[in-house]
């Protein structure tokens, strides 16, 4: 049976694309809607492009008939998109606020369903007080997510695998064996992916990287690389590392809970790939200016003093990676040594579409405050020979028009899990202080 679903202003300018993604179902946009989407038309961020874009399909439906009458949506025989005109009201509970929006836009759901109540209506919204709103008048409501899945589901990149004791001989004396048979009904183990693998008798184990699309698991020997001083502290740093040290492998994702060095980590490859190594020009960083898309003001100084605020984190990790004490800040040695020798730049998201960049090692650091669509602009920006690393922790979202489960970060990572170019790394364990990670974990 045919829905109808009412949208609210705050999904179409999520995701431009909802217009169309309920299939052959009937899509029902309240004249209130395109009035609130009016009013971000002129923005210069990713909401005002949304809203443009919502603005130009709208108009391209227009050309088919009437939005107030309803007009096919993907054709014939698919669903109806119509623009609702209505001058209900809402119950007398809500007569103090009866003006808004919000209240306008619940007050027409409320009419179609008792228009067409043998047809069942979901109200979609991403607001959540607006969701327990409408629940509270009898709506059914519903969050906007195509993939919403529950982020402690994420792939890990790392798995625990019990071998028998033939294999994990042949580990040790070859350093290679052959993969071994995932049990029926678990998932097949995805590419660049690591962990530990246990004799079945349980003698022994290693920490192994598996190689599915060679049919292998390689024995990962000794403590691990040490990268500008940094050595890793447990086995999913070392995971890390190996992925940000693989030049065959052009993006990489790091997820983990403050603390965990994913930033450290990056940085330091950065360094060792781009000073010491020299296999790409720069290491370029970059984290999301919050909101993502406003320009970042009129403070005086160039790019990189108006982003000092926000990129003194890094700053923070680049110290530390060049030993820089605070004997050696009074006699005037700082992280701008990078900056001048053209070894760091500092780059804000703002600008970077329409750009190509080659032959560089690319940092997004906190990337959960990235839209899909954003982190799409600026992995399509990268050009031949070119690294991008995304970090970030899903639970620590500070822009208001994602959450942990669908942001940039989480998708990047859902999307290319399978894919050979990418790797993908959850690190769980905190070595910033004991102090730190506690706090992580209980706060």
């Amino acid at each position: 049976m045919k829905k109808n679903f009412v949208l609210d202003t705050n999904v179409l300018l999520h995701d431009p694309g909802a217009l169309t993604a309920f299939e052959e179902n009937n899509v029902i946009i309240p004249i209130y809607v395109i009035e609130e989407i009016d009013t971000f038309k002129k923005e210069l961020s990713e909401l005002g492009r949304n809203a443009r874009q919502v603005s130009r399909r709208l108009d391209e439906l227009r050309g088919h008939g009437r939005l107030v009458d309803g007009v096919p949506i993907n054709g014939t025989g698919g669903g109806i998109l119509r623009v609702a005109v209505t001058q209900s009201a809402l119950p007398p509970g809500f007569a103090l606020s009866s003006q808004t929006a919000d209240n306008r836009i619940l007050a027409t759901a409320l009419e179609f369903a008792r228009q067409d109540p043998q047809t069942p209506l979901v109200f979609i919204s991403k607001d959540i007080n607006l969701r327990i709103r409408a629940a509270a008048l009898g709506l059914q409501v519903q969050d906007y997510d195509v993939e919403r899945a529950d982020i402690t589901d994420l792939y890990s990149g790392v798995y625990n695998l019990t071998v028998p004791t033939a294999t994990l001989n042949a580990l040790f004396d070859g350093g290679e064996a052959e993969l071994p048979e995932v049990s029926e009904g678990d998932a097949p183990i995805m590419p660049n992916a690591f962990g530990t693998v246990v004799s079945d008798t349980g003698n022994g184990s290693a920490l192994v990287r598996f190689m599915p699309e060679e049919n292998k698991i390689r024995l990962l020997k000794g403590q691990g690389p040490t990268v500008w001083g940094i050595r890793p502290r447990n086995k999913e740093q070392r995971f890390a590392l190996e992925l940000l040290l693989d030049d065959r492998i052009n993006l990489v994702t790091l997820v983990g809970l403050a603390g965990t060095g994913k930033t450290l980590l990056a940085l330091a490859a950065g360094l060792q790939r781009v000073a010491d190594e020299q296999i790409y020009q720069r290491l370029l960083v970059s984290r999301p200016v919050f909101p993502m898309g406003k320009d970042i003001g009129f403070l005086p100084g160039d790019i990189e003093e108006k982003l000092r605020p926000w990129m003194q984190p890094v700053r923070d990790n680049l110290e530390l990676l060049l030993g820089i004490s605070p004997s050696d800040k009074k006699k005037g040695r700082s992280t701008d040594e990078l900056f001048d020798m053209d070894l760091v730049h500092i780059e804000p998201l703002t600008y970077i579409r329409g750009r190509s960049i080659p032959k560089q090692f690319i940092l997004v650091d906190e990337a959960q405050n990235l839209t899909p669509h954003e982190v799409k602009t600026i992995i399509t920006r990268v050009g031949q020979e070119t690294k991008i690393v995304l970090t970030g922790d899903p639970y620590q979202v500070d822009n208001p028009y994602v959450d942990s489960t669908n942001n940039g970060l989480v998708h990047v990572v859902r999307r290319f899990q399978a894919e050979p170019v990418a790797g993908h790394i959850t690190l769980t364990k905190g070595e910033r202080s004991d102090l730190a990670e506690r706090a992580a974990t209980l706060l």
